[in-house]
C-alpha cells in the first residue's frame, strides 16, 4: 500500500468471470480504508506481479486511533474488516504495452502515413512562404503610406 510491502498473496481462485484471490496483511494495525482503488500490477523483469491499494481519500488520526478490524463495529467503519472483500481492476502489464508499441510501429510502417505527412510538410512549407510575402508586401505598403503622409504633412508646414 503506498509502495510499501504489507502482506502477501495467500491464495488465488479463478472463477468464470473474475478471479479471487485471498490476501493476508501482515500487521492487523494496517488499515486499509474501503475507499482504495485496487490494481494488479505488473513490475520488474521478471513480471512480478503485485497488488497496488491506493487509498483515495484522506484519513483523520481520530479515525485510526485504536480501531480493531475484528470488532463486529467495524463494519460501519470506513475500513476493510476482517475476511472482506473490495473489487480490484486489472493495471499496467507489460504485455499490453508491447501489443501498444507494436500497434504504433504498424502504424508508422505504412507508406500512405509517409505520403500524407510529406504532403501536409509542403503544404506548410508554402503557406509559410506565401506568408513571408502577404508580410513583405504589407511592409511595402506600409513605406508608401508612410512617405506618402511624411510628405503630405511636410509640404504644409
Amino acid at each position: 500500500m503506498r509502495g510499501i510491502n504489507i502482506g502477501y498473496v495467500n491464495k488465488i481462485q479463478v472463477k468464470h468471470n473474475y478471479v479471487l484471490i485471498k490476501v493476508d496483511i501482515h500487521l492487523s494495525s494496517i488499515l486499509i480504508p474501503k475507499n482504495s482503488l485496487v490494481e494488479t500490477t505488473q513490475t520488474g523483469l521478471l513480471n512480478d506481479t503485485v497488488i497496488d491499494i491506493t487509498p483515495l481519500q484522506t484519513l483523520k488520526s481520530q479515525d485510526v486511533e485504536k480501531f480493531n478490524v475484528f470488532t463486529k463495529s467495524c463494519i460501519k467503519s470506513l475500513f476493510l474488516c476482517h475476511y472482506d472483500y473490495i473489487k480490484g481492476e486489472r493495471g499496467l502489464n507489460y504485455d499490453d504495452l508491447v501489443r501498444a508499441a507494436t500497434r504504433i510501429s504498424q502504424r508508422f510502417d505504412d507508406p500512405i502515413l509517409f505520403q500524407l505527412a510529406n504532403i501536409l510538410l509542403h503544404n506548410t512549407i508554402d503557406i509559410s512562404n506565401e506568408f513571408v510575402e502577404l508580410t513583405d508586401n504589407i511592409g511595402n505598403i506600409t513605406i508608401l503610406i508612410y512617405d506618402y503622409l511624411y510628405q503630405l504633412f511636410s509640404n504644409q508646414s
